[in-house]
């Protein structure tokens, strides 16, 4: 049984005809955010609010879980009434998505109750008064300090370049770790570099990007962003050459995709979210200086051998060993599992400088690292068995993976 049906009497009706796979495109995205096991249940639903009119418009979705939110404002919309609905984000997401045969669906509201409409089908859903859907606050207002604080940094960026450091960074992120500063992604603007640093205690991302100024003149911006917001981004962002406007406030950071470089107006999609609490590691520590060998590898090549290597691993022997050897200019990869079996896979190493060395590490950890990075080039620098390994590709990342100890 759905909530209560509230009418009010004179409020306006909503009807928008809307491309059925632009709307399924935008309602995934939004869903995203929604908490579906909130106590509020206006936090499982998802604000649509269609402008305009005569055919010509704009129809804009909203949610929010209380730390994130997401805007996004699609144009494949016939508006033939203006208006706005709060409907539940699963079952929107389900019949949008099962309405797959259809190019259009007409959506349309009678007091709080939603029709949904193809050819064929008719879906009632019952939802809220729109009103009682929290007020998000607009990049411009955020920006500005109309609505908080000035923030502390304003800058713009590419879509590609924001969501290439997102890939190489937040797979290397902590999940639900007790030491919550490590449970995101720090992201540190100075001057034109821009760094993305993540890690789990095990092992460390760090990657750069180059961004145009900003509005921050003062000493290096920094702060710890949720992953889950920075999945949402990686899926808003599908256009590399677009650009992305982000505000940094002592409590939230905001990305405003698409429209004004200057304040976010006309933005295509905004997220906002709450920052992660906390001081980050200092992770400039963490990286070893004194490596003294080197060894390159064809990233194909090395990725095929890793993942070959860790089939005989289990739960109990995780680890590969890793043998570099200089005069043979070759790497050996032994795995073994008891009472399963084991493998051995010989790799080539264009160049090696250094003493011969074993150590082992866990073959996930280097196999997600090589499906991140572009270039085929691969450097790994190693100090001694017990010693962090320094993986490297191109100049602008960097990964640190600890060693495993190899019975």
């Amino acid at each position: 049984m759905g909530p209560p049906l509230y009418l009010f009497p004179g409020k306006d009706p909503m009807k928008v005809v809307c491309d059925r796979n632009a709307l399924f495109e935008a309602v995934s995205v939004v869903s995203g955010v929604v908490n579906t096991r909130s106590p509020k249940p206006q936090l499982a639903c998802i604000k649509l609010t269609a402008e305009g009119d005569s055919g010509a418009g704009s129809l804009l979705l909203e949610a929010t879980d209380g730390e994130a939110s997401v805007r996004i404002s699609t144009m494949s919309v016939q508006v033939e009434e203006a208006g706005d609905t709060l409907v539940p984000a699963d079952k929107l997401r389900q019949i949008v998505g099962a309405e797959d045969n259809e190019p259009t669906l007409t959506i349309e509201t009678d007091g709080d109750t939603c029709h949904i409409k193809g050819a064929d089908a008719h879906f009632t859903v019952y939802g809220y008064p729109a009103k009682e859907f929290p007020e998000l606050p607009s990049f411009a207002d955020i920006a500005s300090g109309k609505t908080g604080p000035k923030p502390k940094d304003v800058f713009t960026a590419q879509s590609g370049v924001i969501s290439s450091l997102i890939n190489k960074s937040i797979f290397a992120a902590a999940r639900e770790n007790t030491r919550y500063a490590i449970n995101g992604v720090l992201m540190k603007r100075d001057g034109k570099k821009l760094e993305m640093v993540a890690t789990d205690g095990r092992r460390l991302a760090l990657c750069r990007g180059s961004v145009p100024g900003g509005n921050n003149d003062g000493p290096p911006a920094s702060c710890i962003i949720p992953s889950k917001a920075l999945n949402l981004i990686q899926k808003l962002a599908d256009d590399p050459e677009e650009s992305i406007t982000i505000a940094v406030t002592e409590t939230q950071a905001v990305f405003a995709i698409g429209g004004s470089e200057s304040d976010g107006e006309g933005a295509r999609a905004t997220l906002a979210t709450s920052l992660v609490e906390g001081t980050f590691p200092p992770y400039e520590d963490v990286i070893p200086s004194d490596q003294d060998k080197k060894a390159t590898f064809d990233k194909s090549v090395l990725g095929s051998a890793v993942k070959r290597a860790a089939l005989l691993t289990n739960e109990e022997s995780r680890g590969v060993r890793m043998s570099f050897n200089g005069s043979s200019k070759q790497l050996e990869l032994a795995s073994r599992a008891p009472e399963v079996g084991e493998a051995t896979i010989n790799v080539d190493m264009p160049s090696y400088d250094g003493d011969d060395v074993e150590i082992g590490f866990n073959p996930q950890f280097i196999a997600e690292a090589l499906r991140v990075v572009p270039e085929q080039d691969i450097i790994i620098e190693l100090k001694s068995t017990n010693k962090p390994g320094l993986l490297k590709a191109g100049s602008d990342f960097l990964y640190v993976v600890m060693p495993v100890n190899l019975q």
